[in-house]
């Protein structure tokens, strides 16, 4: 099972970004870093910080389960847009020679784009549990909803 983050907007066509859902626990921890802490340090995530004493834009990402979860609105899509548009430059500027970090860079530009979408067909926030979600052997069905569904 993993994450797969796109307009729903009824479109088949519009682009998504998908993980697996250790992949989304390796690239969550990346804008968490750029943020100034580390996700290990959060409740839910192996420590005792609580989300009420970081101030990120990228909360409803950061926090989001690997799976399942509720989709997020097109507000938080927004939100969440210009603090990844700040990250992905200043990871361009870092990013020589380091592989994950480009990795990372390449998810985020995907992601940016899935919330890019979002804000500008203003997706109503309704859940949506019929779509396609990333098991072990590939696309599965399940109830992998995100921004502003998941799981296509």
């Amino acid at each position: 099972m993993g994450l797969v983050l796109f307009p729903g907007d009824g479109d088949d066509g519009t682009p998504d970004v998908s993980w697996s859902y250790s992949g989304f626990a390796v690239f969550r921890r990346r804008p968490a870093e750029a943020e100034g802490f580390d996700l290990s340090e959060m409740r839910g995530f192996g420590g005792e910080r609580l989300w009420t004493e970081v101030s990120t834009a990228l909360e409803p990402l950061l926090d989001h389960p690997g799976t399942g979860g509720a989709d997020l609105p097109p507000a938080a899509c927004a939100s969440m847009l210009g603090r990844l548009r700040e990250i992905i430059e200043r990871w361009v500027a870092e990013s020589a020679g380091d592989p994950r970090l480009r990795r990372a860079q390449e998810d985020a530009r995907r992601l940016a784009e899935v919330l890019r979408l979002c804000v500008e067909k203003d997706v109503p926030h309704t859940p949506d549990r019929s779509r396609r979600a990333w098991g072990p052997g590939g696309p599965t069905y399940g109830e992998s909803r995100c921004c502003c569904r998941g799981g296509r």
